[in-house]
């Protein structure tokens, strides 16, 4: 009755289409993003279950050997927003579907497996049910709770975007809608990236971005492989912001299934008082009503509008477009191997706080080896 199939690259076209038309898509657990984790030391193995004919439940996952010890072939697995489970899965199938993605789990040598799936929690009673299905397999609470709050954001705003846009703009705060209308006055316009001059004049921006905000950004190949996967097949777009002929602003977005998330900003230090930013993200909910989607997402915030938090601003950013506040279950992992989590989740952290130490002692560089 129920089977349970790899997918290989042949596949890929029959394992997206089950990732879009579920009832909570989400890009991170396309085939593609998978190809693209490759790039950066990460093993992608997918898994689809079928009830007879009709797959029913699917998730990407994304292996890695555990570090120091890679010579033992531990690793360890983690599904971003996974899994995706259809409304035509019942509890049978479901039990089916984690026996299998074990039983896949442990042939990799994986200590535990990591997941946060896309599940808010409001309304209560649904969040409360899929915390004890979770529990039920075998799953326990994981991950901080405090800052964006885990691997992906655990906080973030969401706009239903069904409404017109006449709608969309009148529930706005009057000052975001104030500063969309003078990035228009002000001259600024908004275009897609065509090509992969674009892709470096944002990236570009972007670098500047990060030089003064203090954070780090992938290297220019990752999103070069970025573009090849995504961009070129229409399932992410990258905006630019122009005023007198000069690109001061850029953002990137995804679009999976009735969805469209907000990825990466950039804006330079140049003109930000014409306000671009504000325009680009009008444009962006734009294009996803013009996709026929019905949920903005802007990705993750601060847990709260704290004045004394350093993301503060980006909270009320966000919150000015009139999108909700929501916050997922967070992060749960199925402990498969106790002692090696053990060192995990205890051992290793210290083991890493004494090297950044040193690190920064000697002023070296820390690498980007984020999930």
């Amino acid at each position: 009755m129920y089977r349970a199939q790899l997918i290989q690259s042949q596949d890929k076209n029959l394992f997206n289409d089950f990732i879009n038309s579920s009832p909570k898509p989400h890009f991170l657990q396309s085939y593609e993003w998978g190809e693209l984790k490759s790039s950066t030391g990460w093993e992608p193995l997918r898994l689809l279950v079928w009830r007879d004919d009709r797959p029913v439940a699917a998730i990407s996952l994304l292996k890695r050997p555990l570090p120091l010890y890679r010579h033992l072939r531990r690793s360890i697995i983690y599904a971003p927003r996974g899994p995706i489970i259809s409304e035509n899965c019942d509890q049978p199938g479901e039990a089916f579907f984690w026996d299998a993605v074990k039983s896949l789990a442990r042939r990799q040598g994986a200590i535990f497996i990591k997941i946060d799936p896309d599940i808010p929690t409001d309304p209560v009673a649904a969040a409360e049910c899929y915390r004890q299905r979770l529990a039920d397999t075998g799953f326990r609470p994981s991950g901080s709770q405090s800052g964006f709050g885990g691997v992906q954001p655990r906080y973030v705003f969401r706009l239903n975007i069904t409404p017109t846009e006449q709608e969309l703009l009148a529930a706005m705060e009057s000052k975001t809608r104030y500063n969309i209308h003078l990035a228009e006055r002000k001259g600024v316009s908004v275009r897609l990236a065509q090509n992969t001059t674009d892709l470096k004049t944002f990236y570009d921006i972007l670098t500047e971005t990060a030089t003064r905000d203090q954070f780090l950004v992938r290297s220019f190949s990752y999103f070069e492989r970025m573009w090849d996967l995504f961009v070129t097949r229409g399932a992410a777009r990258i905006f630019l912001a122009d005023h007198q002929g000069q690109a001061i602003a850029g953002t990137l977005a995804f679009h999976c299934g009735d969805r469209v998330w907000y990825l990466y900003g950039a804006s330079s230090n140049r003109l930000r008082n014409v306000m671009p930013n504000h325009l680009l993200q009008w444009t962006m909910i734009r294009w996803a009503k013009e996709l026929g989607c019905r949920l903005y997402d802007f990705r993750g915030v601060p847990g709260s509008a704290d004045q004394d938090d350093h993301l503060s601003g980006l909270y009320r950013f966000k919150k000015g477009f009139a999108a909700t506040f929501t916050e997922f279950i967070g992060e749960y992992d199925l402990v498969l191997s106790p002692s090696w989590y053990f060192l995990w989740t205890r051992v290793l952290p210290a083991y890493q706080q004494v090297t950044r130490s040193l690190m920064r002692r000697s002023n070296t560089p820390k690498s980007d080896e984020s999930m």
